[in-house]
């Protein structure tokens, strides 16, 4: 039963895209859709701008915990031989 209704209303066409303009006009003004239509676009730029940000922010820090250990590969020093010298300063203390 449900299904056949969605069926039956399917996508709006030319009338009724004609009759949601004219309400727009109506309820807005004028003067105010493209003001409206403006400020639509600057605010989903906004958001796709943070998401960007977002998503660099992420893949800094996965390859910041990436760079961390190539860091200490590079100054010869190992995980073993860094919790060794840990352990020899603790143990003078």
């Amino acid at each position: 039963m449900f299904e056949t209704t969605i069926l039956q209303l399917g996508i709006p066409g030319g009338p009724e895209v004609l009759l949601l303009l004219l309400l727009a006009v109506l309820l807005f003004g004028a003067n105010k859709i493209p003001k409206l239509a403006r400020s639509s676009g600057q605010a989903i730029g906004e958001f796709q701008k943070g998401r960007e940000q977002v998503e660099q922010e992420l893949e800094e820090i996965q390859s910041g915990s990436s760079l961390d250990e190539e860091s200490d590969d590079e100054f010869g020093v190992s995980d073993t031989e860094a919790s060794s010298d840990t352990e020899t300063s603790t143990e003078t203390n």
